[in-house]
């Protein structure tokens, strides 16, 4: 099969077209090597995948209006895996157009590379920030999550809206994956594993927000590579069970969740999963585990919970598991080891 992975010199993007090459799969992916973060991390990503057989590489800005038409329309893939994308919450505070023009417009010129060309099956990258405000847990995707409180958790949740347009109006088979806290070897650097890590090693205070007290689904790349791969094999199909009224019996004057639409499905060939470790852990665990990893206790910066963050994430993978077979089983004390281990070899710390 012949998929392209739009950031691919990013962290799931890499170790996702890695995975797909190891299988057989065709793969060419797309990068604009942005100075977001450290671009000597991405291009030692993407020199692990250059050289192999059935990989091209293109620099490439998914925001380039003529470009990516020209893409599709010369390399005709079957399947699309787009992670390309301005990540990071608290950025978006600093810097919302860059979501503006990544996330909204990059991702309106996939889709219409996907509709005019006749892609099989989009899937595409949203985010476990879309739960927002909400508080009920685990996260579920047949929950409503129309309160987000970042712009990047807005931009996620347009994406699954953009997307399903195109399955309605154009029968484009469309998957929306939500990530919970994806951490591991060759991880970005604005996130809290890594930050954690190099405050540690170089005897620095490290923020702790909220003061320690949050829970996170932290889920490790494997997990998230494997039901990505899964995913993509899983062409959606519409809903026949779906409804666009409510229906069956009230209470009062309110009615049951189940007698709503389902937000998850469609009557359009379009679906939503989480891909989470269904196994939330407390940061001051995390960190523990990691000071155990290092041999070094860490200084603590205990700081307010930050705008744009919320204090737990934790994610229902029911759906997931029914349909491809599979749920995240990493836990941290594997996950962070192997990153540690990989932390010290690629920073030639001894």
């Amino acid at each position: 099969m012949k998929v392209l992975v739009t950031g691919v010199a990013g962290f799931i993007g890499a170790a996702l077209a890695a995975r797909l090459l190891e299988r057989g799969d065709q793969v060419y992916g797309i990068d604009n090597m942005n100075n977001y973060y450290d671009v000597s991390l991405k291009e030692a990503r993407l020199a692990r995948l250059q050289g192999r057989s059935d990989f091209a590489f293109q620099k490439l800005d998914i925001v380039d209006r003529q470009a990516v038409p020209k893409l599709f329309e010369q390399q005709r893939f079957e399947a699309v895996m787009h992670l390309a994308a301005q990540a990071g919450v608290r950025y978006s505070i600093e810097n919302p157009h860059a979501y503006i023009d990544a996330n909204l417009v990059g991702f309106c010129n996939i889709l219409e590379g996907c509709r005019h060309s006749g892609v099989k099956h989009l899937v595409f990258a949203s985010s476990s920030s879309v739960y927002g405000a909400n508080t009920r847990l685990p996260f579920s995707e047949h929950d409503n999550v129309d309160h987000p409180v970042s712009l990047y958790a807005a931009s996620k949740k347009a994406n699954e809206l953009m997307a399903h347009t195109y399955a309605h109006l154009y029968n484009l088979p469309c998957t929306g994956l939500r990530f919970f806290t994806v951490y591991g070897p060759w991880g970005r650097p604005d996130m809290a594993l890594f930050k954690f890590t190099k405050g540690i090693l170089e005897g620095q205070a490290i923020p702790v927000f909220n003061r320690g007290q949050m829970i996170r689904d932290f889920t490790y790349i494997d997990d998230i590579v494997e039901g990505v791969v899964r995913v993509i094999d899983k062409v959606p199909v519409a809903n026949d069970n779906w409804r666009n009224t409510l229906s069956g019996v009230h209470t009062g004057s309110k009615a049951t969740n189940h007698e709503l639409p389902d937000p998850a499905t469609s009557y359009a060939p379009y679906r939503i999963y989480n891909i989470g470790n269904n196994q939330p852990v407390e940061l001051m665990r995390y960190i523990q585990v990691l000071e155990n990893c290092l041999g070094k206790k860490a200084r603590m910066e205990l700081l307010p919970l930050q705008d744009g963050d919320v204090p737990a994430t934790y994610a229902d993978v029911t759906a997931l598991e029914r349909d491809v077979g599979f749920r995240p089983r990493t836990p941290v004390e594997t996950g962070v080891a192997k990153f540690v281990e990989w932390y010290k070899q690629y920073y030639k710390i001894t």
